[in-house]
């Protein structure tokens, strides 16, 4: 009997719907979704789920009489949920999805995320899982003092094959080093700028990655910020939660959520903007918290959540960003990750830097294969580096005087491809404007 393609009643996205942890509702909702897939096929060059679920039903239908999805086990629904790095491609290019008004509601990343947080529930998170689902409390240990032990240690071969048998975490990814000097102990001796607070004020998420590995993404957010006349806080956070959510631990993300949702929306009554310094957690404060905490205050903090280059460019389309930059930098590179590309904006940054004297900006709209965490694992790095190629050949053929990206895991992975120094866009600007600060 050939599968419906319509949903028989809507699909359950949040854990909050009680619906969302039935076996037997997500094994039917797997089905219908994995039948349309198949009958469509334009994803198949975005990842491996996609060609490995292809060639599942292909194999049923000529080997067991199959006419679609309809036999498909729970090893099969496994392996495609694994291979699926939640780069959100293929919602936003998708013709079934409710945003394009169609009936089917296919929402293939959501129904991966369920699919995972189900059998994590059931079975447990793995150790691989669990390891890299804590940034925020390894970047509190290894930042600071301990800075120069750790980065020593996580440069050792010997440590980092260790790691990879014990953890999983591949031996060749190349880990994002610790800073010496949090972002937050910065913020804390820092002098604002004259112009600060003229225009208003604004809440910054720093995120973990600004917090304790790259503290420059942040603080030259603060000097671009302040010299566009916004005073700039840091409200109390903990991780986004989405390197939880990659491992399938729901109950781990919904903490974080939580903590985080009380905690910005308090800011958000008082008048201020949520400024995020990372395109995935922007995103995930944006769609995951309102989708899957479900709450009156997630929303209202998604509403008034932007990505720090969307927020700029806010000021530019509104005439109230500081045109007047020093410099330019000649042939650059932007490379728009995933995870912005997904919120539907485009490529602000790109708009800002071309905006720059005698620049020149290239776009290139290819995925890292690293989101989040899934590029990380040992199994899979290999994999990750063929679909990354579209991203790093480009870079590497068309010699740029500068390479920026957003995403600081994407930039990782082109420099250990490439060869070449990858710059945030607001480190860019800093330096466009002449108000640049190393941490």
């Amino acid at each position: 009997m050939k599968i419906d393609p319509h949903p028989a009643a809507p699909p359950a996205r949040s854990p909050q719907d009680a619906k969302y942890w039935d076996a037997t509702d997500l094994e039917r909702e797997l089905r219908r979704v994995f039948e349309i897939c198949h009958g469509c096929r334009m994803c198949v060059s975005y990842c491996g789920s996609f060609p490995d679920l292809f060639a599942r039903v292909d194999r049923d239908i000529e080997k067991r009489g199959a006419t679609g999805a309809e036999a498909l086990a729970a090893e099969d629904f496994t392996n495609v949920t694994e291979l699926c790095w939640q780069c959100k491609l293929c919602y936003i290019k998708c013709p079934y999805t409710a945003d394009e008004g169609h009936d089917w509601d296919v929402d293939f990343p959501a129904l991966m995320t369920r699919e995972k947080a189900q059998r994590s529930r059931r079975n447990g998170v793995t150790m691989q899982d669990r390891a890299l689902g804590e940034p925020h409390l390894l970047g509190m240990v290894g930042s600071g003092p301990l800075a120069p032990l750790m980065n020593f240690v996580n440069a050792n071969r010997l440590v980092r094959k260790v790691n990879e048998k014990l953890l999983g975490i591949s031996s060749e990814f190349p880990l994002p080093v610790f800073a010496a000097r949090s972002f937050e102990r910065w913020l804390g001796a820092h002098t604002p700028l004259e112009r600060a607070g003229n225009a208003g004020t604004v809440a910054l998420f720093s995120t973990c990655t600004g917090d304790y590995n790259y503290p420059g993404v942040p603080a030259n957010a603060v000097r671009v910020l302040e010299h566009n006349g916004f005073s700039v806080l840091r409200p109390e956070q903990t991780c986004c939660g989405m390197p939880n959510l990659d491992g399938g631990d729901m109950d781990a993300f919904l903490a974080k959520a939580r903590a985080n949702v009380a905690s910005l929306v308090r800011h958000v009554r008082e008048g201020r903007d949520i400024v995020v310094a990372q395109p995935t957690c922007s995103y995930t404060l944006k769609r995951e918290y309102p989708a899957l905490l479900g709450s009156a205050d997630a929303r209202e903090v998604a509403a008034h959540t932007f990505d720090l280059m969307q927020f700029l460019d806010r000021l530019r389309r509104q005439k109230k960003l500081d045109l007047d930059f020093k410099k330019g930098f000649g042939r650059v590179a932007y490379h728009a990750p995933c995870h912005m590309r997904a919120q539907k904006f485009g490529a602000p940054g790109a708009r800002l830097l071309g905006l720059l004297p005698g620049t020149q900006v290239e776009v290139i709209e290819q995925c890292s294969a690293v989101d989040g965490t899934w590029g990380m694992k040992a199994q899979y790095y290999e994999m990750g580096r063929r679909y990354a190629r579209r991203l790093t050949e480009p870079i590497t053929a068309s010699k740029p005087e500068l390479v920026v990206s957003d995403c600081s895991l994407a930039a990782l992975r082109i420099r250990k491809e490439s060869g070449v120094r990858v710059m945030h866009p607001i480190e860019s600007l800093a330096d466009a404007y002449g108000v640049a600060v190393a941490v």
